[in-house]
């Protein structure tokens, strides 16, 4: 017999008897989480995991939503957990108790599993610690020396598509090319690194491989919380040697992702060690000028006393953090903007004559003018709004809590509810796309695209909500202490490359589906039936070209 088949034995035989004792204490338990309205369970083992990620998990999602802003949904085993989208309740969870509603430890694991120990796998003061020595390096100031790396790049994309259609209109897949444009951008203006030169329609194969993650890793979040004990077992090396053997196909290719972006982040951080060790000359040759994040960073870093000092290990997992979460939700962003514009074409002139207006002679629009165009932040905001990259998070209770409401819910029994006890160890999922989508803040056209919303005064239902995002009354970019780092760092990589492509071409709906999967970020494939990340549209020269 064996190791391997030892330890999946004792796995098997681990499991079986977690399951089972757990499957019992749930039969014979009741709880205070048994009056609040929600769905009915589906399977007793699963509960509703199935329908929440399933691919063309929307329409469960919107149902719902039609069971109040904190509703029950069943998880493993008869286990309850809270789906909440009341302002009031999120502020609670994720600004003024964020250190009780923590991450819970199978996001943590997982991510530091694929990152290593970044700001999405650490907690607590350990989190509090990292985000001290990024913040500055993602502060707005940083950001205007961003903005011409960021042309720089985006006319090198304009370049290769005016080839693409300099004879006529053709489909292109648009995510391809704004996968590689994002990887390029965090390249360049987050680690002073290039990957791309963008000067062909050849595949960037470290982007194909970035964009393939999500598609891989999606059917292995129910995996993963049917069988918690997996990543529980023996130290790091242990379970680096039972991955290596494990026969699923989604499996090897998460650890082979995994291994390249390790791979890649030591890389570049060697080279940009050297270089600061040669001094400032050899600082400014390399890409970005010792002005991108990581230069900045990691100059910082040395200079910082010995308790504040990030080590390697965390600035490694912060380096393979940028590369995909930047890479992935900066392009699936871009291409749901543009695809929206495809859909609306009258919307889509508006904004380009308000981009070529304040293009002075054709030239790039200066960071000041960009930021504030009305109508390109309005197409931003609405976008974000209507189709956030990230449509939920899961937090877990350290203790019994006390979730307050905005307004009273009915319960199963017919009661009025003004506050829900959450016991400790619960699991609860923050509604972002459900907030951002709530008729109730937003109006009955809520679940419409309408950048015009943008251009008056929003509702008062709205902004007495006070919903605690950091960005215009979302929670896209979440709130709080783990709210998105970079989100203004995103917010001028869109502006930049919208405005150098609106200006130059057209883009209409193209022949082939677009279909959006739910995810852990959302991301468009041709039809249901295709699991490769793509979309594309009809691209074509603009008249003003």
């Amino acid at each position: 017999m064996t190791i391997l088949s030892v330890l999946v034995q004792g796995a098997a035989l681990y499991g079986a008897t977690w399951v089972l004792w757990h499957s019992l204490r749930k039969l014979f338990t009741h709880g205070p989480l048994d009056n609040i309205p929600g769905p009915d369970s589906a399977s007793f083992f699963t509960g509703n995991l199935a329908q929440l990620f399933k691919r063309s998990g929307w329409e469960f999602h919107d149902k719902i939503m039609t069971h109040g802003p904190v509703s029950k949904v069943h998880s493993l085993f008869g286990d309850k957990m809270l789906f909440v989208y009341d302002p009031k309740a999120l502020h609670q969870i994720v600004v003024k108790e964020q250190y009780t509603y923590e991450e819970t430890p199978i996001f943590l694991k997982i991510n530091h599993l694929m990152f290593g120990p970044g700001l999405l796998s650490t907690l607590g003061e350990h989190h509090r610690h990292q985000r001290k020595m990024l913040n500055p390096v993602f502060h707005i100031n940083h950001m205007r020396y961003m903005e011409p790396i960021f042309y720089e790049i985006t006319h090198k994309l304009r370049g290769a598509l005016i080839r693409q259609v300099e004879n006529g209109s053709r489909e292109i897949d648009v995510l391809g090319w704004m996968t590689r444009t994002a990887l390029e951008l965090v390249g360049q203006g987050g680690l002073g690194h290039s990957f791309d030169e963008l000067d062909d329609d050849v595949p960037n194969p470290f982007a194909e491989a970035l964009k393939s993650l999500v598609p891989v890793m999606a059917p292995m979040f129910l995996i993963v919380r049917l069988l918690p004990f997996v990543v529980n077992i023996g130290p790091a090396s242990v379970r680096r040697w039972i991955v290596e053997r494990l026969p699923l196909k989604n499996v090897q290719a998460a650890r082979k992702l995994s291994d390249l972006m390790d791979k890649t982040s030591r890389e570049i951080l060697a080279s940009k060690r050297k270089a600061l060790v040669e001094g400032d000359e050899a600082v400014h040759r390399q890409v970005g000028a010792g002005k991108d994040i990581m230069s900045v960073l990691l100059q910082a870093n040395m200079h910082a006393s010995d308790e504040d000092r990030l080590p390697d290990a965390e600035l490694l997992g912060h380096m393979s953090t940028f590369l995909f979460a930047a890479m992935e939700t900066t392009s699936g962003a871009l291409v749901h903007i543009l695809h929206m514009l495809a859909e609306h074409p009258v919307e889509q002139e508006k904004l380009r004559q308000e981009i070529l207006k304040a293009q002075v002679d054709g030239g790039d629009i200066p960071y000041d003018e960009l930021v504030a165009l009305p109508y390109l932040e309005a197409v931003c905001r609405e976008t974000l709004r209507l189709h956030s990259p990230v449509t939920a998070l899961s937090r877990r209770t350290q203790k019994d809590m006390v979730l307050p409401l905005s307004s009273p819910i009915r319960g199963t029994d017919g009661s009025m509810i003004n506050e829900v006890p959450v016991p400790k160890d619960t699991d609860v999922m923050i509604g972002i796309m459900a907030c951002n989508k709530n008729p109730a803040l937003w109006g009955p056209d809520a679940n419409e695209w309408k950048p015009e919303r943008w251009l008056s005064p929003l509702p008062e239902s709205i902004t007495e909500a006070h919903v605690p995002g950091v960005y215009s009354n979302l929670m896209t970019f979440l709130g709080g202490g783990r709210a998105c780092i970079g989100f203004k760092f995103s917010q001028l990589e869109m502006k930049v490359v919208l405005s150098v492509l609106l200006s130059t071409f057209k883009f209409e709906m193209s022949s082939k589906e677009i279909f959006w999967n739910f995810a852990g970020v959302q991301y468009p494939t041709t039809g249901t039936k295709s699991n490769k990340a793509e979309m594309f549209l009809r691209v074509s020269l603009h008249k003003s070209t």
